[in-house]
């Protein structure tokens, strides 16, 4: 695992603590004291009081830009402060990183405290730590974006910060091409069949028809489950022909970073950290002149169009039926243009709401495991991954060259 130092930039001079954060919800609630001021300094970016979270500061975002926090970075932020309560509590801390939150920051706290977020030491569950089971790459990758952003609320700009670098996630398996037209078989004789119920799990029509309509989407237009929960009715062309997808442009495919390093005569690995928001991995003259190059080309179209077979289509307009039969049931006013809604009431409100991403994911695996149930025993049938990336990763998709006629 290689390391690296990253220099805190100018954000705000309100984000700076310095009130020790007295009378804030929440804070007083962590015994020591270098922590109280960190929570003081993050309920600025991201307060826990709904009251007040619209009138939150921005912090630093990825490339030194300010940003105001999402939600799921919010409740990160606040996962990382516990975990230095939970580390500061151990034997073995750096004495002086007790008193002040700027103190956290310094090399030698941040390496002990690196060491025992790593090996799973600081998890909020009790039972399970010291248990030999180090943190997900995953994981790691966000706590040290935490402790990025936490440097920059309580440090001074221009101050060095050593953090961790963490290697990228090596990918789960995908499913095997062949499989994919099978599995759309079977989830179309799933989706028509009668109540499934086995093994405590239960799969309604809806759910079965929901579940196929975005099967059909996935195999057609490969998108990640962001991309997919943020589709609405306007972005499917008339008769249900094609989906348009508004992809992630920093996360742009690979053969857009060859073309720009090639363009702008560096490594792809210097344009891939440069489209990701990483500008301290590259010095100042490369990353001007990866910028000229993508002012130079063409940029990527707002909406990619994807066509839908005629049995993707029918699976879609299927949903459709359900879904309105939803809406019309649902008492609230608002916006209803979210092509995914939920089946069943959720802590969010009654059916027919806006699915967020992960009931959009969870459904998805939902079924897969019921396909694998359905198959099991099958000649020649292999049990499919039941995440959504693992499917979407072994799907071609390639995208309309203009968009369909009568598209919004």
């Amino acid at each position: 695992m290689e390391h690296g130092t990253w220099i805190v930039r100018p954000v705000f001079v309100g984000l700076l603590a310095g009130d020790g954060g007295e009378g804030r919800d929440g804070v007083e609630r962590f015994e020591v004291a270098a922590v109280r001021e960190l929570a003081a300094a993050v309920e600025r970016v991201a307060p826990r009081d709904e009251g007040t979270w619209e009138q939150r500061l921005p912090a630093l975002g990825a490339g030194g830009i300010p940003a105001r926090v999402s939600r799921g970075r919010a409740r990160q932020l606040w996962m990382v402060v516990g975990m230095w309560e939970r580390a500061l509590r151990r034997d073995g801390v750096p004495e002086e990183a007790r008193g002040a939150a700027a103190r956290l920051f310094e090399e030698a706290s941040l390496r002990w405290f690196w060491e025992l977020a790593r090996a799973g030491e600081l998890r909020a569950l009790e039972p399970e730590r010291g248990r030999g089971r180090e943190l997900p790459v995953a994981t790691l990758r966000i706590v040290r974006d935490c402790l990025r952003i936490l440097a920059s609320l309580v440090l001074a700009p221009g101050r060095a910060v050593w953090l961790p670098s963490v290697a990228q996630q090596e990918p789960k398996s995908t499913a095997g091409p062949g499989a994919l037209v099978m599995v759309y078989r079977r989830m179309a004789d799933l989706a028509a069949s009668g109540p499934l119920e086995r093994g405590g799990l239960s799969l309604s029509y809806e759910d079965r028809t929901r579940l196929l309509a975005m099967l059909a989407i996935v195999l057609a237009a490969a998108p990640r489950s962001g991309e997919l929960a943020a589709l609405r009715l306007g972005d499917l062309a008339p008769g249900e022909a094609a989906v348009g997808l508004r992809r992630r442009q920093q996360k742009a495919p690979p053969n857009r970073a060859e073309e720009l390093a090639a363009l702008a005569e560096v490594g792809v690995s210097s344009v891939c950290a440069v489209l990701w928001g990483d500008r301290g991995h590259v010095s100042e003259a490369t990353y001007q002149r990866i910028e000229a190059a993508r002012r130079e080309l063409e940029p990527l179209p707002e909406v990619e169009w994807y066509a839908l077979s005629p049995g993707a289509g029918v699976a879609v307009r299927r949903w459709l039926e359900v879904r309105e039969g939803l809406i019309e049931a649902l008492p609230l006013e608002g916006g209803r243009s979210a092509l995914w809604v939920t089946l069943v009431p959720t802590k969010a409100g009654p059916p027919g709401i806006t699915l967020r991403p992960q009931g959009l994911t969870q459904a998805f695996a939902r079924g897969m495991t019921a396909l694998n149930w359905v198959m099991a025993g099958e000649r020649g049938w292999e049990p499919m991954p039941v995440r959504m990336e693992q499917v979407r990763r072994a799907v071609e998709a390639e995208p309309l060259a203009a968009a369909p006629r009568g598209a919004v």
